[in-house]
C-alpha cells in the first residue's frame, strides 16, 4: 500500500499519516521533516531530494504527507495506490493550528523535526488563511482528481474525515 495525503496546512495532514501508517504497518514520511531543519532551517534541495528518493526506493509501502511539489510530487502521486486530499476551510485549518499549537507549544511536535518548537506567527496564519490556498495550488488539487480519479479521496470536514477513518477501520476505503 502506497499513500498519499495531501491538502491546505493545518488540516491535519501528519496526523491521518500517522494514523495510516500505524493501521497498515507501514513506514511514514513527513515531508515537514525533510525540509526542516533545526530550528526552522531549510535543508538545501539536493538533500531534501536524495532523502525522498531513497526513501520512495526503499519502501514498497509507505505514507508520505506533505505537498513539496520539488519532492518527487508526480512520483508520488503516479506510484500512490490512493492519494487523499484534505481541503478543509481556513478557518477550521487556523483552529486546528491553533490548538496544534497549545498542545506542543515550547516543543517539537512528533511529526517535525526535533528542534522545531511549535509556533504559530503572523506569517504561519498568512499561509493558513491565504498564502497556501492559491488558484494555482486549487487547480492543482483538481487536476489530480481528474488524473486520478480512481484513487483520490477529497475530505472537506470533520466528518467525511471520521467517515473516512471508520472505513478503514472496516477494512473498506471508500472514494468520496
Amino acid at each position: 500500500m502506497k499513500i498519499a495525503v495531501i491538502g491546505f496546512s493545518g488540516s491535519g495532514k501528519s496526523t491521518l499519516a500517522q494514523k495510516l501508517g500505524k493501521h497498515y504497518n507501514i513506514s511514514v514520511l513527513h515531508l515537514d521533516t525533510v525540509h526542516h531543519l533545526p530550528g526552522w532551517k531549510e535543508r538545501d534541495d539536493e538533500s531534501k531530494k536524495t532523502i525522498v528518493k531513497n526513501f520512495l526506493n526503499d519502501n514498497s509501502s509507505w505514507v508520505i504527507d506533505g505537498n513539496y511539489s520539488k519532492l518527487y510530487y508526480e512520483r508520488r502521486m503516479q506510484e500512490a495506490d490512493l492519494i487523499v486530499i484534505l481541503l478543509f476551510n481556513r478557518f477550521n485549518c487556523l483552529f486546528r493550528a491553533y490548538k496544534r499549537y497549545r498542545k506542543y507549544k515550547g516543543k517539537s511536535r512528533p511529526d517535525m523535526t526535533e528542534g522545531c518548537d511549535e509556533k504559530l506567527d503572523f506569517e504561519f496564519v498568512r499561509w493558513i488563511l491565504h498564502d497556501g490556498r492559491t488558484k494555482a495550488k486549487k487547480e492543482k488539487f483538481k487536476l489530480l482528481k481528474s488524473l486520478y480519479a480512481d484513487k483520490v479521496v477529497v475530505l472537506k470536514n470533520q466528518k467525511q474525515l471520521d467517515r473516512f477513518e471508520k472505513s478503514l477501520i472496516n477494512n473498506r476505503i471508500n472514494v468520496l
